[in-house]
C-alpha cells in the first residue's frame, strides 16, 4: 500500500517548465526544481552593467549577424528548471531564435552581472555556472562591480568551465570567442562610479 504524502497549504506549487515558460510578464522567477523562485532585485549599478554589456554587444555583434537578449529572456535549461540570464548571445551561424516563447537550446554566451548578497554571489558564481555548463552553454561570463572583476569561463571537453580570462580594468582587445570585440571596461567602472549614493526612505506624513 502507497501511502500519499499530506497535503501541506504552505508548500510552494510546483510547475511544469511550459507553465513556467508561459508565465504572464508580471510573474517574475526562475523554476529551481519545479518551484518558483525569487530573483534578484535589480538597482543602478546593476542594470548600468547590463545595459552597457547590451550596447557594447550589440554594436559588435549586429553587424556580424550575432543577436543579443536582456535578461526576461527564459531558457529551460532541463526539466523543472529554468533561468533567466542578464545577457545572452547567439554568435554569427546560429540558429535563428524562436520569435516567441522561451529557449530549450543554448546560445553562445550566457552572461550574469553579480550583485553584492551573499545569496546571489552563491547563485551566479555556484548554482548558475553549473547549470549553464550541464545545459552546454560555450561561454560564461561573470561580472561583479563589486569587486570590478569580469571572469570569461569556457566550456571545456569534460563539460567543465574552464576559465580563460580575468581582468579588472583597462581595454581588453582579444576576447575569448569574440574576435574582434574590444572591451574598454574603465569607461564601465566610471559610468558606474557617477551613481549617486543610496536614497533614504521618505518620511510618512
Amino acid at each position: 500500500m502507497v501511502t500519499a504524502a499530506p497535503f501541506d497549504p504552505s508548500a510552494p506549487p510546483h510547475l511544469s517548465d511550459d507553465a513556467w515558460a508561459t508565465l504572464p510578464e508580471d510573474e517574475s522567477g526562475e523554476l529551481i526544481n519545479g518551484v518558483l523562485v525569487e530573483e534578484e532585485v535589480p538597482d543602478w549599478t546593476h542594470e548600468t552593467a547590463v545595459g552597457w554589456l547590451i550596447a557594447v554587444f550589440r554594436a559588435w555583434g549586429v553587424p556580424r549577424g550575432a543577436r543579443v537578449a536582456a535578461s526576461e529572456l527564459k531558457y529551460v535549461l532541463g526539466q523543472g528548471k529554468g533561468r533567466k540570464p542578464d545577457v545572452s548571445v547567439l554568435l554569427s551561424g546560429s540558429k535563428p531564435p524562436p520569435g516567441r516563447g522561451a529557449m530549450r537550446r543554448p546560445p553562445d554566451i550566457m552572461i550574469e552581472v553579480v550583485s553584492p548578497s551573499p545569496r546571489d554571489v552563491r547563485r551566479d558564481r555556484l548554482e548558475k555556472r553549473a547549470e549553464y555548463a550541464a545545459f552546454g552553454v560555450r561561454w560564461f561570463w561573470l561580472l561583479e562591480p563589486a569587486t570590478r572583476m569580469l571572469e570569461i569561463y569556457e566550456l571545456g571537453p569534460d563539460g567543465r568551465y574552464v576559465v580563460v580570462l580575468g581582468a579588472a580594468g583597462g581595454q581588453i582587445d582579444t576576447v575569448p570567442g569574440c574576435e574582434g570585440l574590444v572591451l574598454a571596461l574603465d569607461e564601465l567602472w566610471a559610468e558606474i562610479d557617477a551613481l549617486g549614493e543610496e536614497e533614504a526612505e521618505e518620511p510618512e506624513g
